[in-house]
């Protein structure tokens, strides 16, 4: 069915959209209201999204992973080699990486550069390279962050000088965006290097999936920290699926909070349609009251009113969700890297949501008018 088709066969649609045209600065200005409310909404929520997406991004490679260090009530000063055989022992099919960290300078063809040592032996277990290798078992040479190589003019198998020992470089740590151990200033040396620390200041444990990263975390606290009735955090054990769950639910709540604010808008919005169909209908009164002289029923008269604010609704939430699709694609291109995204659900939700709130926000607006309109007797209504 055609516009025509619809126009020829309700009557009623046809006055209505005939009534827009008539006073269309009033039409415009009520419809620029709505596009604004539906920019607001979809932005907003959007941006919400935006920065969902990029959390999971950022988090998504580190779900599967437990961290370990020591925890306030130990005696110790880090994780013991002791407890670390102890942790193998109690989940053998996750892989388990000791570290010792520190920090020093480095100085090449005198330039400078400070950066932090993780010693590890399973290096190809926690670091990605963009060149050379990351040996499963690290027992001699070093691996770098691609930054500082590139301020220092170092090359794939340049010597390096840490605690008086030289280390040959076999890879450039690969940089990545967000958490993680990759990137950033940092030098990965065999354990043997800082041989002089007797415990690890920390160990990540990497398990098949984040479901079975936190089932491996509940298990070490019940082995390490619950001593019967007696709870002490030993070990602190902490996983990213945790941290994940815990900042999506945070976003969750902001993007409600940031579509509360949004629907603020397009709230005005609907006063300002509200104004716009009861101004409408005052002036037309003596109009609609020669309709109903000539046996025009009060449900064609309703109906006429309310498809005047549906079409308000539908021409604002159309225009309103085409402005929110540029936006929407500015919006994740500067928050999650692709503005693409914004043809995902991730983004069409939001659209399809200030879209559709646009049209029932208009109708809802149109009620009080029409029915006004619909009630009014006959002949009061033509002696205006």
């Amino acid at each position: 069915m055609t516009i025509g088709d619809l126009f020829r066969r309700v009557p009623s649609v046809q006055m209505a959209w005939r009534n827009l045209g008539r006073n269309r600065v009033r039409t415009g200005l009520a419809t620029l209201g709505i596009i604004i409310g539906v920019v607001a909404i979809a932005s907003l929520g959007m941006a919400g999204a935006a920065l969902q997406q990029q959390a999971d991004s950022n988090l998504s490679g580190l779900t599967d992973e437990i961290r370990i260090a020591s925890g306030e009530d130990s005696e110790e000063d880090g994780v013991t080699p002791g407890q670390v055989d102890k942790i193998r022992n109690v989940v053998p099919e996750a892989t388990i990486v000791p570290q010792r960290t520190n920090s020093t300078t480095i100085s090449v063809n005198n330039e400078e550069s400070i950066v932090s040592v993780t010693a590890v032996t399973d290096a190809n277990a926690l670091y990605d390279v963009s060149a050379g290798k990351a040996p499963a078992r690290l027992l001699s040479g070093a691996l770098i962050s691609s930054s500082t190589a590139q301020s220092l003019g170092l090359e794939l198998g340049d010597p390096i000088k840490f605690n008086g020992n030289l280390y040959r470089i076999r890879g450039f740590l690969a940089e990545e965006d967000g958490f993680g151990p990759s990137g950033g200033n940092e030098l990965v040396v065999p354990l043997s290097a800082l041989s002089e620390q007797d415990n690890y200041d920390s160990v990540t444990v990497i398990a098949s999936d984040g479901e079975s990263a936190i089932q491996i975390a509940d298990i070490l606290e019940q082995e390490f920290n619950q001593q019967g009735r007696k709870t002490e955090e030993i070990l602190d054990v902490s996983t990213f699926a945790s941290a994940q769950e815990n900042i999506n639910s945070f976003l969750s709540t902001l993007n409600l909070a940031l579509l509360g604010i949004g629907s603020i808008s397009l709230i005005v919005a609907s006063v300002a349609i509200l104004n716009v169909m009861l101004m409408s209908t005052i002036e037309r009164r003596g109009e609609i009251g020669v309709l109903r002289a000539v046996g025009i029923r009060r449900n064609e008269v309703l109906r006429m009113i309310l498809a005047e604010a549906g079409f308000l609704g539908l021409i604002g939430g159309t225009l309103g969700a085409l402005v929110s699709m540029g936006a929407g694609i500015i919006i994740f291109r500067f928050l999650a890297d692709n503005g693409m995204l914004v043809f995902t659900w991730r983004g069409l939700q939001h659209l399809l949501s200030g879209f559709g709130f646009a049209v029932f926000a208009s109708l809802l607006s149109g009620i009080y008018p029409a029915w006004k309109a619909a009630n009014d007797h006959p002949v009061e209504a033509l002696r205006g």
